[in-house]
């Protein structure tokens, strides 16, 4: 059976931009009637169906919205953070609260899922949850953005026009871990995650910890930061990188609690003790933290305020709204991973 048409095939013949041709097929003025005529033939020689009645999630209220997590990885074996997935339950009951029905979906970042939601009626607003490449799907959210679509992601507040951003502090709580590892009597504490834009909210994570060595006097040293993404196996390899470069250090803030328990395991096939050779703090507070042996340091996020923020800032979004909530608070939570 031949592939349904889509507004990017039509885009594509067309030597336009997606976000043209639904303009186009839609009626809206401002395409050029040559442009508008070109598009328009090019849909039905394709027998593309423009549905008028879900053209646009603006034009009618479903009355749903939907939640969209996302996988990193291309594999039946892709796995959702921990974190997110805690956020959930308060998402769920904010829908029902505010009288909405929620759809939930998994996608692959690296998939068209912004072309099934921008001319379709499945939900009149989209919540986003997912670590993954910021950079990489950047433009898919400034399509969004640009066809009108209402979207509330969650990620690190302020990083740019794409939609409507919801997010903890992260910058003040990586600050917290690394103070407090400082307050320890540390000296010597590897930073473990992505430091880069592509990645803002460990970026933020990384800032803070700049902000306490800082605080304390301390001279962060380049060959104690590794990257690592939000995984155990990055974690892992990480403390495996710092052992090869030969640099000591007597502490460990990892940008997640996932990356942080990939770190501890590291540390236990190298004989090394936490806390006693190696304090760590990870961040997240994901249920496992709190099993690992030692109990992992973590800093928490109120995934339950947030989901409930995500929520009103999309229906706001629904009324008009445009505003962007502050960042949430967070806070450190001591175990006996950073503390003899």
């Amino acid at each position: 059976m031949a592939r349904r048409p889509t507004s990017l095939d039509i885009a594509q013949l067309a030597g336009v931009s997606q976000p043209t041709v639904s303009r186009a097929l839609r009626g809206v003025k401002s395409v050029n009637p040559q442009t508008r005529a070109r598009i328009e033939a090019i849909a039905r020689s394709l027998h593309y169906a423009v549905d008028k009645n879900a053209s646009s999630l603006r034009s009618q209220s479903s009355n749903t919205l939907a939640l969209l997590f996302f996988e990193e990885a291309a594999d039946d074996d892709a796995a959702i953070n921990p974190f997110f997935l805690s956020m959930l339950g308060s998402i769920t009951r904010a829908c029902a609260k505010a009288g909405y029905d929620l759809l939930i979906s998994f996608q692959q970042l690296s998939g068209d899922w912004h072309v099934d939601y921008q001319d379709s009626h499945k939900a009149d607003g989209i919540i986003l949850l997912g670590y993954g490449d910021y950079e990489a799907y950047r433009a898919r959210l400034d399509h969004l953005v640009e066809q009108g679509t209402h979207v509330v992601r969650w990620g690190a507040v302020g990083t740019g026009p794409a939609g409507i951003t919801v997010g903890s502090d992260n910058r003040g709580g990586g600050a917290q871990a690394t103070a407090h590892l400082i307050a320890q009597g540390r000296r010597r504490i590897a930073f473990l995650g992505s430091a880069d834009s592509r990645y803002p909210e460990l970026e933020e994570r990384y800032r803070g910890y700049l902000d306490a060595l800082a605080a304390a006097g301390l001279v962060p040293d380049a060959a104690l930061r590794v990257d690592a993404t939000t995984a155990e196996e990055p974690g892992q390899a990480a403390v495996e990188t710092l052992a090869e470069r030969g640099v000591a250090y007597d502490a460990i803030f990892a940008a997640s609690d996932s990356i942080a328990i990939g770190a501890m395991r590291a540390l236990a096939a190298a004989g090394r003790r936490v806390p006693d050779d190696v304090a760590i703090v990870g961040f997240d507070d994901i249920p496992s933290a709190s099993l690992t042996s030692p109990p992992l340091s973590s800093v928490v996020q109120d995934t339950r305020r947030a989901g409930e923020v995500l929520v009103d800032t999309l229906l706001a979004q629904l009324r008009g709204g445009t505003g962007e909530p502050a960042p949430l608070p967070t806070r450190l939570v001591v175990r006996a991973s950073s503390k003899r």
